[in-house]
């Protein structure tokens, strides 16, 4: 399959980290990570576990914050903002969580009417018109009645997508969006993440331990290790790296 071609302009981002440092405790999990994302770009970040990739995803939405360093969403730096400052930044951004993170009690459309309920107040016929709108986008349109412990793995991950996109955000976050999946159904997850840089030109940035699955859809690919980011690009311009770790991860995973 040939490379997709990298989108938007990275002089521009709209996800930018600038020499981001966090510690928890005695353990300093990030050591000066930078990255950039562009407009209507898919990065795709990988390494080893526990290297702080899920950490990454937290600063980006303020749910943890850097002890040096920046975190800029759309040209404006987070790290100091709070409450109803902070809240608007979120609003742009939608977040996939590794297990969907569903309401047990609510059902499949409940969940996805929840943040809309939450933040926009809309009337019932508008909220019934979107949850109907972003369930059939994931191909769940039928599913909508059930509970999440009547559906399987991969369909709480397409309700968790429906519900990440249900404020319309120009920005997703994805935490490893295929684990725990079948090959099928982890291709049908991966599928549904270039449609929405196709069609609605969404700016992504992924966690995954997938390469085989994110060269599908990934514009380029950075791997962390030691706390920063090791190497970036197109997957064939990774394959000529020489950074060990970089060079040892592609060997054993393709």
């Amino acid at each position: 399959m040939p490379p997709i071609t990298p989108a938007g302009d990275p002089a521009t981002p709209v996800i930018a980290l600038q020499n981001v440092h966090k510690r928890f405790g005695s353990q300093e999990v990030l050591k000066g990570l930078s990255l950039s994302v562009a407009d209507g770009e898919t990065v795709v970040v990988m390494g080893r576990s526990g290297i702080g990739k899920s950490v990454m995803l937290r600063l980006l939405v303020g749910l943890e914050t850097p002890d040096q360093g920046s975190v800029h969403i759309h040209g404006q730096d987070i790290t100091a903002l709070r409450g109803e400052a902070l809240n608007a930044v979120r609003s742009k951004i939608g977040f996939l969580f590794q297990e969907a993170a569903l309401y047990d009690s609510l059902t499949v459309a409940e969940n996805v009417a929840f943040p809309i309920r939450h933040r926009t107040g809309g009337g019932a016929p508008e909220k019934h018109d979107r949850v109907r709108e972003l369930l059939s986008f994931v191909g769940m349109e039928n599913e909508g009645r059930k509970k999440p412990s009547d559906i399987s793995g991969g369909m709480k991950k397409r309700v968790g997508l429906a519900r990440a996109l249900a404020l319309d955000p120009d920005i997703l976050l994805f935490d490893e969006p295929t684990s725990a999946l079948d090959p099928i159904t982890a291709r049908e997850i991966e599928d549904l993440i270039l449609k929405l840089q196709k069609e609605r030109h969404v700016t992504s940035l992924v966690v995954t331990h997938d390469i085989r699955g994110a060269r599908h859809y990934a514009n380029r690919m950075a791997f962390v290790d030691q706390g920063v980011i090791a190497a970036i690009g197109t997957l064939e311009e990774l394959r000529a790296s020489r950074h060990p770790f970089v060079t040892e991860f592609l060997r054993e995973a393709l």
